[in-house]
């Protein structure tokens, strides 16, 4: 079984992300390969896809958005997995006690999961370095705001446990379905 990791990202944690998650299939028994949603050309040689994006602002980033839409007849007719890296830090629950990787799910999940009928999604902890250039106009503006700029963790907050358990859950399902 072939699947596609596909995935949008601006500073490259994303890309981790999804490496990690491709290499962890392949360890399972699964052919699995990580690419950027934009080197993507079809979908022809994927039995299944887990596509992945940073979000910003409670939003994915748009290529990753753009190929889910393209591609919504393809991906709705395998199986096809979510998620998202994006919240800096160690806590998982915020002042208010929200749980802090729920209330960062992109906003754009309830529309892509009802259209790409997905099996699952995840939210992963991501990665800020303040030396990396800005990309965007909210981050050149954030830049030029202290007080912002300084109010986010700078460090690699990936969980690659979690992303390990995750790649393998999925890879379960893969290998029941295949057999």
């Amino acid at each position: 079984m072939n699947v596609l990791v596909a995935y949008a990202t601006r500073h490259g944690a994303t890309a981790g992300i999804a490496e990690r998650i491709a290499s962890t299939l392949t360890d399972q028994g699964l052919s699995a390969e990580a690419k950027a949603v934009d080197d993507v050309k079809n979908l022809d040689d994927y039995d299944a896809v887990v596509l992945g994006g940073a979000a910003y602002m409670f939003h994915w980033l748009k290529p990753a958005v753009r190929f889910a839409k393209r591609n919504h007849a393809e991906l709705a007719a395998r199986p096809v997995w979510l998620f998202s890296s994006g919240p800096l830090g160690t806590d998982r629950v915020d002042d208010e006690g929200n749980d802090v990787l729920a209330a960062t799910r992109p906003k754009e999940f309830d529309e892509l999961t009802a259209l790409l009928n997905t099996r699952g999604e995840q939210v992963f902890f991501g990665a800020y370095d303040p030396q990396a250039p800005p990309i965007g106009i909210g981050e050149r503006l954030t830049r030029h705001l202290p007080a912002a700029r300084d109010s986010f963790p700078v460090g690699d907050f990936r969980e690659w446990d979690s992303i390990t358990a995750w790649a393998e859950e999925i890879a379960t399902h893969l290998l029941s379905d295949s057999s």
